[in-house]
């Protein structure tokens, strides 16, 4: 089992930065792939970034790649998500997760609770 545990949500005004953190205890941090999940009221939780269980090879999705940054610290068993430029359609609540390297949402074995992120217009 692995708990994950999200912090860092607020709210903060469009262009504004964030930086969420997702701290990792249980099994072998680095034994996983990584990863930023999101979901807006009335929608389906979506992909927004991973990073591989070294760290070496990130992925993003096309609507934050530029703006968001994940990175990890396996020493630490923590991963973080920097998001820059803030958007109002970025509004969602956050959920780190941990598992197979991918965007699909069935790749990830573990969840966090989530986190709120609101950006105001």
């Amino acid at each position: 089992q692995v708990q994950l545990v999200e912090s860092g949500g607020g709210l903060v005004q469009a262009g504004g930065s964030l930086r969420l953190s997702c701290a990792a205890s249980g099994r072998t941090f680095s034994g996983y792939a990584m990863a930023w999940f999101r979901q807006a009221p009335g929608k389906d939780r979506e992909f927004a970034a991973t990073i591989s269980r070294s760290g070496l090879t990130t992925d993003y999705a096309d609507s934050v790649k530029g703006r968001f940054t994940i990175s990890r610290d396996n020493a630490k068993n923590t991963v973080y998500l920097q998001m820059n430029s803030l958007k109002p359609e970025d509004t969602a609540v956050y959920y780190c997760a941990a598992g197979g390297y991918g965007l699909a949402v069935e790749l990830y074995d573990y969840w966090g609770q989530g986190t709120q992120v609101t950006v105001s217009s």
